[in-house]
């Protein structure tokens, strides 16, 4: 009992302070917990573009099981466009601190080195290859039930089988 209770002091301390964002879906509520000692230029974006809305009714346009479910595409919501708040690409936040070792974590979608914008992806499996090229900035701390309802709707191309969208997101800190 004692190393539960350790543990779960452990763990709030972990996330105390941290900002959550509630990011309400079509198919149900995922709760992410962002990381600003990490990657404080992709947790500034993120909780800048959900308080102005702009996330609201973007698509998850690219879901790949057994991988990740993408979104943030507030522009074209093909995922083509999606501006970062700094009104340009901003610069990665690789760190060593976290890697992709595990299901659930939050990362910046890019289309290579230094072009982060709006766009944003949770993995749905160890995505280890990922280290080094994109921005981890949080991680799924609940509602990763609804992250794999959302992968069962994705295919082999991405392309998925019903449309997702994000209905709203709040940030709490």
């Amino acid at each position: 009992m004692k190393k539960l209770i350790g543990l779960l002091l452990c763990t709030f301390a972990l996330f105390a302070g941290a900002p959550l964002i509630i990011m309400e879906t079509s198919e149900g509520t995922i709760e992410l917990t962002l990381k600003p000692d990490v990657a404080p230029l992709a947790c500034e974006n993120m909780i800048k573009l959900a308080e102005s809305g702009k996330y609201e009714n973007a698509p998850f346009h690219r879901i790949i099981p057994k991988f990740m479910i993408q979104g943030g595409d507030y522009e074209r919501k093909n995922g083509t466009g999606g501006q970062s708040v700094f009104g340009k690409p901003f610069k990665d936040e690789c760190s060593s601190k976290v890697r992709f070792e595990k299901p659930g974590l939050l990362a910046m979608a890019n289309a290579g080195p230094g072009t982060n914008g709006s766009q944003f992806f949770i993995t749905t499996a160890k995505t280890e290859w990922l280290q080094g090229k994109h921005t981890i900035f949080g991680e799924v701390t609940s509602g990763y039930d609804v992250v794999k309802k959302i992968e069962a709707l994705g295919s082999p191309s991405g392309r998925p089988k019903k449309e997702v969208k994000i209905i709203k997101m709040t940030v709490k800190q």
